[in-house]
């Protein structure tokens, strides 16, 4: 008899597993096109298309760049600004996430996250066990140009994950699952080599998925830089290369003469002038003719760029209506300085925007969190389900604006003057909140010591006096 050994699963990937690494490699294979196209938009290095009319072949590699789109998508990401995190009922037991914020660096990989969210329309964060057994776990932010998600709609949460990068020159991938990760490698063969397996048992993939601007038919999300940005910038594009070729033909003033004789436009010894020689000779001796007459000579009326500055003004109006963004923010002014008042009215649709951005990035956050504090812990505290992220505001109102709002409401008795809402509302940041905090108790405690003091001299003074000590209050 001849005796079957099974395959092990540590060394050998199964069927499925194959085919879901097949399945997630082409889904990022086939999405690496449009996500690469709006990478070039934001970095100003698209191509634009030459319509073959009135460029000339000399100047076919004259390319101009506009960066709208970097504009646009950096306002935005501008103004999401975290502060921390922390659990909604219980702010002074958020330490263990402070540990995991500051292991991570999480409040400056948060704006990789938002960056590329807005630019390819999604952005993936991955939690992982620390490099030793008590560390915090590992949260790295991954770019869709690398990772892929299987998601499942109705339950809001990623079933499968893909991750693909290089060692040396072989191809490497990073399979997750919600009871193991499976690290890889591309033989020469073609097929894959089980690396590692990391049997975690979370029951939940620990991968997160940061989309902007879902919609129900589509959670995969929508990048900012759509199809409208994308044909204004080249329009606006166009325009400045057609006023670069207007620039070089008509920069200088052409000249006509009327009745020239041909030695005219000859040198000493008979021959030709050259164009620029014939142009720069701006004083012309020229012959009269047989008849006696002078030439006349005369200028055609001098290169006016403002056709073209007028048409990127309509673009840029066009674009910033596009972005929600302030026209001055792309460089579109008028003669009449606004007032302050005109610019935050001008701002409120950006405003608006970052608040709905941080309602929608508040979730996903909060979901890498609570992974974090499972693969930690080894299980999710019940107060993590009221974990929140504290948010800047994204407006621009001055100090002295917030300040007088904080006061009218402490003294409308709405809040209490200690109240950490009042301090958010003055527009503190996190650390100088907990300095206020400290400083509060240190001057709660040298309070407390100064009473304990009195006391204790007046019980003195009575003893001394031959009073009752118990009278002393």
């Amino acid at each position: 008899m001849t005796a079957v050994i099974p395959e092990l699963p540590l060394v050998n990937l199964t069927d499925d597993e194959t085919q879901l690494i097949d399945v997630l490699r082409q889904d990022l294979v086939t999405a690496r096109f449009p996500l690469e196209l709006r990478d070039c938009y934001y970095n100003g290095e698209q191509v634009i298309r030459d319509l073959k009319i009135s460029i000339p072949p000399q100047l076919q590699g004259l390319h101009t760049v506009i960066g709208w789109p970097q504009i646009g998508v950096d306002a935005l990401e501008q103004r999401l600004d975290i502060e921390t995190w922390r659990y909604a009922g219980e702010p002074d037991a958020s330490d263990e996430l402070e540990e995991v914020v500051q292991a991570n660096d999480l409040l400056t990989e948060a704006q990789l996250a938002h960056l590329d969210s807005f630019i390819y329309g999604r952005s993936y964060a991955a939690v992982g066990s620390g490099e030793e057994d008590e560390a915090p776990p590992v949260i790295s932010v991954e770019s869709p140009m690398d990772m892929t998600v299987d998601y499942d709609a109705r339950l809001r949460a990623v079933r499968s994950a893909l991750r693909l990068y290089k060692i040396e020159d072989a191809q490497a991938a990073v399979l997750y699952l919600p009871d193991q990760t499976i690290h890889v490698v591309q033989s020469d063969t073609g097929g894959w080599e089980v690396i590692s397996r990391d049997a975690h048992e979370l029951g939940m993939v620990p991968v997160v998925r940061f989309a902007n601007r879902p919609r129900a038919a589509e959670r995969v999300g929508k990048s900012e830089i759509n199809s409208a940005v994308m044909g204004i910038t080249d329009a606006a594009c166009r325009t400045l290369l057609g006023m670069e070729v207007a620039r070089e033909f008509y920069g200088a003033p052409q000249r006509y003469i009327l009745g020239a004789s041909e030695s005219a436009f000859q040198d000493a010894e008979g021959n030709a002038k050259s164009a620029w020689e014939t142009y720069i000779g701006r004083v012309l001796a020229l012959e009269r003719d047989e008849d006696g007459e002078i030439p006349q000579v005369g200028t055609f009326a001098a290169y006016d760029p403002s056709a073209y500055t007028k048409i990127v003004d309509l673009y840029a109006r066009i674009m910033a209506t596009q972005l929600g963004l302030p026209p001055h923010y792309l460089g579109y002014t008028t003669d009449n300085p606004a007032s302050a008042d005109a610019i935050r009215s001008t701002e409120a649709q950006l405003v608006k925007r970052a608040e709905r951005k941080q309602a929608m990035l508040s979730t996903p956050w909060a979901q890498v969190l609570r992974l974090a504090l499972l693969i930690w812990r080894g299980e999710v505290p019940d107060r993590a389900r009221k974990l929140e992220t504290v948010w800047r505001n994204p407006a621009t109102p001055t100090m002295a604006a917030q300040t007088d709002a904080a006061v009218k409401l402490v003294q409308a008795g709405i809040i209490p003057a200690d109240s950490e809402v009042a301090l958010e509302m003055v527009g503190l940041s996190e650390a100088q909140r907990q300095r206020v905090r400290s400083d509060r108790q240190r001057a709660q405690g040298r309070a407390q010591l100064a009473r304990i003091g009195e006391r204790l001299g007046r019980q003195r003074a009575v003893e001394v006096s031959g009073g009752d000590a118990d009278q002393v209050a």
